[in-house]
């Protein structure tokens, strides 16, 4: 296979969260084709998505080992000032003070206006954030999982509407998350939680409303001065809720399983 073969089976990987075999084929790429920035990129990145400290080392390895090689590569310089940027300066000031160099290289390599530029400027802005910003973007990445779980569960609630999930191709990620959560709500057993995904919305709002009645009433009665008791009313949400997170993983392990058995098939056949 070639190396831009390679890339592309990187790429697709990368997109639904399969950045383990997104490894495993970089490696495998590079061991069969030898050096390649772009492999050593994706080798890199598959590594500093994961987000955690060995992983983060693992990836600065990549660069260094990369940057060797090709010390004018863009795609490594960027990646590699994106890492440096996101390190702490306490834990690890070596690494995060690559990034002033990296950013000076980048700068005499990539003119104004060009897209490696504008990922410096991104990085850059990211890093750069105060204690609100930061704050800010947390709180929108929270309402955007939400959003998510959300629309989730509306997919799922119109699957269960018409009675089951139509035939779709194996690598829709989308329609594997429905399905998925098709089969972990199956069961006898699990008819409140599909009650409960089919109608989210006015579930919460019930809740709600269950909890303030069940708070106040215990008050009242002199049973507690204090009452968190009411609050128990949302632990059947969140079991829906967390069957609905489970499925996405898997529906995300098996759309990474499907795009293998695809690449295998090619490589089989030599497409």
């Amino acid at each position: 296979m070639t190396r831009e073969g390679y890339a592309a089976r990187c790429e697709e990987l990368f997109a639904v969260g399969g950045f383990t075999k997104v490894r495993t084929v970089a490696e495998s790429a590079l061991e069969e084709l030898g050096p390649d920035p772009v492999l050593y990129r994706w080798l890199g990145l598959a590594h500093a998505a994961e987000d955690e400290d060995d992983h983060d080392a693992e990836a600065e390895k990549v660069y260094r080992a990369g940057l060797a090689r090709w010390p004018d590569d863009l795609g490594l310089l960027v990646s590699y000032l994106e890492l440096c940027l996101r390190a702490d300066e306490w834990t690890y000031p070596g690494r995060s003070a690559r990034a002033a160099r990296l950013k000076e290289r980048i700068a005499v390599l990539a003119p104004a206006g060009s897209p490696e530029a504008a990922r410096v400027e991104a990085a850059v802005g990211r890093a750069g954030r105060g204690y609100w910003q930061d704050f800010q973007e947390s709180t929108a990445s929270a309402l955007a999982e939400r959003a998510m779980v959300a629309s989730h569960s509306a997919d799922v609630a119109e699957a269960l509407e018409r009675g089951g999930q139509a035939p779709a191709h194996p690598e829709d990620l989308r329609a594997a998350e429905v399905a998925a959560a098709l089969e972990l709500l199956a069961g006898p057993w699990r008819a409140p939680l599909r009650l409960l995904v089919r109608y989210r919305v006015a579930a919460y709002a019930a809740t709600f409303v269950l909890v303030l009645a069940t708070n106040k009433a215990l008050v009242l009665s002199g049973t507690v001065s204090f009452s968190v008791w009411g609050w128990f009313w949302y632990v059947p949400l969140l079991l829906a809720d967390a069957r609905l997170k489970r499925a996405r993983l898997l529906a995300r392990e098996r759309v990474i399983n499907a795009m293998e058995a695809r690449h295998a098939a090619t490589a089989t056949t030599g497409g």
